[in-house]
């Protein structure tokens, strides 16, 4: 185990707790994982309580384009879904989670559609399957054409809804998940909260519960530019690192790579084109018109999205350019419309018509394949504390998610969580505890500079990393981190602030972890180690919070036999370069980094005022 010399807190500043509640459970995030997490539970205990940080829609479930990864087709096999899984992942999936994923998979996802969802369907009624990027058979639901996410989202809802005044679950909106709570043993035993309401339940209060289970999506958020909604911004990550919870793979951050290029001065949320747009067959050209992906890998524009990423990045070096572009041309608009109707909409708001343009496209953040370390269970490594979704890290996606696995892993674990809880406490573990109080300092970093901690990770630990780069990123956030631990002006804080704090928490962890790995492996990217390198590398890189505060990493090694049969050995290492990119290395401006968007400080973006 090695400590990296940064001081993690173990709480943010906030005022003291105004009010209190209690529940059996405590579930935060409305998106597949924690709706799923809630309803299946609000039948089997007596009380939970489902906080969110807006309202129940506004999660990174609801943006969700491509749709959700299933076996449904008697054309596909388990087996196959697996393969592709764990191909995708680079050597560092847990095979057990892969595989009780695609097995539970098939019937989690019947169930959603009992419950209402609608996925759309052919001309004889039978469910429509897509194919993305790394799937080699046609195993992709969708709804609405291009909002999956949508409708998950609105169909669990609508199933909240038909409860919502069952005594059993109680839903409260616009509630920020503060810190985590943990009782004289360490066992998590609620969460501080911030609510935007009215009456008692308004400002910082604290909820008990004898479990808590953390779905509050990705740190998209942490990047200047990101396809994640502005709520992402890894709070649950955070709190769960504050006291004292494992992470892992933090340094695997999916590029996606095709986001609409809007310009140098564009950041925050981008347009998304949906992988499934190239699955129905669009392909990527350079600025000449050229097809680049073939010879790139067998499943040429289709190749899983990190070989995609790459390809896409070392083709705008040859060319000194700062995008690539996807035709969708010849599919037709009248195709274009009916099966990709938000993408053609959003594109022609923006001036892009993908019927008849090329569409300007580029890699930008999308997913955070690492997170709350936890087991096939949800559990963290915490007593008391599950994670689910984004937030977590279950093995599933290894260095790199396969397209559309991540609703359905929402989906399978929340069960299993559920399931989990359940047994548990009717057999009378995780009794009632009370909280103890914590004698740290705690830190603040006001939100205005929010900017700040997205230009040092943006240019340093980006798409492309190096340790130059990355040494850079830390001095910047360590600065930003003395200012916090100062309070920056000792206020109390508030949503923009805590906010911050924890997009700086968690960048200067995934920096140090990005550091550690000297390879490039699916979504981590190394200038200075361009090949992949099993022989050091085959393992998980675990961060935790010590006794003393100080964040720590240990390696947890990952069978070599995790490469048996999947072929990697063709796809060691980054796409060839011309001769005369690697002489312009040096010199080079890396696409995301100097050409990011400027940073300038935004006066209304501060709860600190």
């Amino acid at each position: 185990m090695s400590a990296s010399g940064i001081t993690i807190p173990r709480r943010l500043r906030a005022p003291a707790p105004g009010w209190t509640t209690t529940a059996d459970v405590i579930v935060v995030g409305s998106g597949i994982a924690g709706l799923t997490t809630a309803l299946r539970l609000r039948r089997r205990v007596e009380r939970v309580l489902l906080v969110t940080k807006t309202v129940l829609d506004e999660g990174s479930t609801a943006w969700a384009q491509g749709g959700i990864a299933a076996v449904m087709s008697p054309e596909d096999s388990p087996a196959e879904h697996v393969h592709d899984t764990l191909v995708a992942g680079v050597g560092l999936c847990d095979v057990d989670a892969v595989e009780t994923l695609v097995r539970e998979g098939t019937d989690a996802v019947w169930d959603l559609i009992a419950l209402g969802a609608e996925f759309d369907r052919g001309d004889t009624g039978k469910i429509a399957l897509t194919r993305e990027g790394g799937h080699h058979r046609d195993r992709i639901l969708h709804a609405g054409g291009d909002a999956t996410g949508r409708e998950i989202s609105r169909a669990l809802i609508a199933a909240l809804h038909r409860v919502i005044d069952d005594p059993g679950i109680e839903v409260i909106e616009h509630a920020l998940v503060v810190d985590l709570l943990t009782d004289a043993s360490q066992r998590v035993c609620g969460v501080t909260l911030h609510v935007i309401g009215e009456g008692q339940v308004d400002g910082v209060g604290a909820a008990h519960a004898r479990a808590v289970v953390l779905a509050t999506g990705g740190l998209g958020q942490i990047y200047a530019s990101t396809t994640n909604p502005p709520v992402a911004t890894g709070d649950g990550m955070a709190a769960a690192l504050r006291a004292g919870a494992e992470l892992a793979d933090l340094e695997f951050v999916q590029f996606h790579p095709t986001v609409l290029w809007l310009g140098e001065g564009s950041r925050g949320q981008q347009p998304l084109i949906s992988e499934a747009v190239r699955g129905e067959g669009a392909f990527l050209v350079d600025e000449a018109g050229v097809r680049f992906m073939q010879g790139q890998h067998e499943l040429a524009d289709l190749a899983p999205r990190d070989v995609v990423s790459r390809a896409i990045l070392a083709r705008m070096r040859e060319t000194g350019t700062d995008h690539v572009y996807l035709d969708c041309r010849h599919l037709g608009a009248e195709f274009l419309e009916a099966r990709f109707p938000s993408i053609v909409e959003r594109c022609r708001q923006l001036g892009f018509d993908p019927a008849t343009q090329l569409l300007p496209v580029a890699p930008a953040q999308h997913y955070a394949s690492g997170g709350i370390r936890t087991d096939l269970n949800g559990r963290s490594s915490l007593e008391g504390l599950y994670a689910c979704g984004e937030t977590s890290c279950t093995g599933v996606h290894g260095a790199n998610r396969l397209a559309s696995n991540s609703l359905l892993e929402g989906l399978v674990f929340a069960r299993r969580i559920a399931d989990d809880l359940t047994a548990r406490l009717g057999a009378g573990e995780l009794p009632e505890t009370s909280p103890v109080a914590t004698d740290d300092v705690p830190v603040l970093l006001r939100g205005k500079r929010r900017l700040d901690v997205q230009r040092a990770m943006t240019t340093g630990a980006g798409t492309v990393r190096s340790a130059a780069s990355l040494a850079a990123a830390e001095v910047a956030l360590a600065a930003l981190a003395a200012k916090a631990a100062g309070g920056d002006d000792h206020k109390q804080g508030g949503p923009k602030s805590w906010e911050t704090t924890n997009l700086l928490l968690l960048g200067r962890a995934l920096t140090y972890a990005a550091g550690l790995r000297e390879e490039t492996r699916g979504g981590h990217v190394r200038e200075d180690f361009p090949a992949r390198d099993d022989a050091r590398f085959l393992h998980h890189t675990v961060l935790s919070r010590s006794a003393d505060g100080l964040l720590v990493a240990r390696t947890e090694e990952v069978p070599r036999s995790n490469l048996d049969g999947l072929g990697l050995d063709e796809q060691v290492g980054t796409p060839a370069r011309s001769a005369s990119a690697r002489a312009a290395q040096g010199s080079a401006t890396q696409p995301g980094t100097a050409k990011s968007p400027a940073v300038q400080h935004d006066p209304t973006d501060d709860d600190l005022e």
